[in-house]
Parts: C-alpha cells; structure tokens; sequence
C-alpha cells in the first residue's frame, strides 16, 4: 500500500499527517507526503509531534514526485490549493482532500498559534486514524 499526502508547501499538515501514518500503519506499506512547493519542515510542526511521542524531526520537504504519485494507493490533499493543482491522477488512485487550516498561517501570540498546530494535529490523527479503519 503506498499513501501520499500533500499539500501546498510540505511543512506542516501533509509532514504531521505521514508521520501520524508512518507510526500506525504497517510497517510495509510506503507513507511519503509532498507539496506543490518546497516550504521547508515547519519547526512547529515538529515540536506539536515531539509532544506526543512522534518524531518528524528527520522528515525532509519535497516537492511532488509524479512517478509515486501515479503509482500511489491514496493521494490525500490536505489544503485548497494542493486539491486544486494536483495533477489528475488515474481512477486506480484513491483521491481524497483533508481541507484543514494552515497552522502556520494563523496569526497571533505565540500561545494561540501552538493552539492551532495542536488542533491541527488532533484533527489530522482522527483523519489518519479513520483512514486506516477504512482501509485495513
């Protein structure tokens, strides 16, 4: 099984959602996520993982790969934009779109952004978490 997430720049939703996957998937199946640009991994993002237990700290950020694309179970976007620009995908591929906010993007002391991450990433474990009951 291969599953990739994407969106627009692969820092923080689509980073947060393969780690999520890499840690309760089986171990077999390939879990990669991309964007439509390279962001860079957002640092909080990695920090909002760390505090649970997952560490993304190695992830790196990639721009999407059409070869896994094409050849993918499960492209997942996780913002309006990535649903918009993603290339068409073969009917083989499950498409699904995840329209979450951008943590990164929420203004504010630095107190309510870490709230938005936090949310952001409970909202993409359920999602994760449902994806697998779906699938296995």
């Amino acid at each position: 099984m291969k599953i990739y997430f994407l969106c627009t720049g692969n820092s923080c939703r689509s980073q947060i959602a393969e780690g999520f996957a890499k840690d309760i998937m089986p171990d077999d199946w390939i879990i990669k996520s991309a964007g439509i640009e390279q962001h860079g991994l957002n640092p909080l993002a990695v920090d909002t993982m760390d505090e649970i237990g997952i560490d993304i700290s190695n992830h790196t950020s990639d721009l999407i790969d059409e070869n896994f694309l094409f050849s993918c179970d499960y492209a997942i976007t996780l913002c309006g934009d990535a649903n918009d620009k993603c290339p068409v995908t073969p009917a083989s591929i499950t498409r699904l779109h995840w329209p979450l906010v951008d943590p990164a993007g929420i203004i504010g002391t630095k107190e309510v952004v870490k709230n938005q991450f936090r949310k952001t990433r409970d909202q993409i474990k359920s999602l994760v978490y449902e994806l697998k009951s779906d699938i296995v």
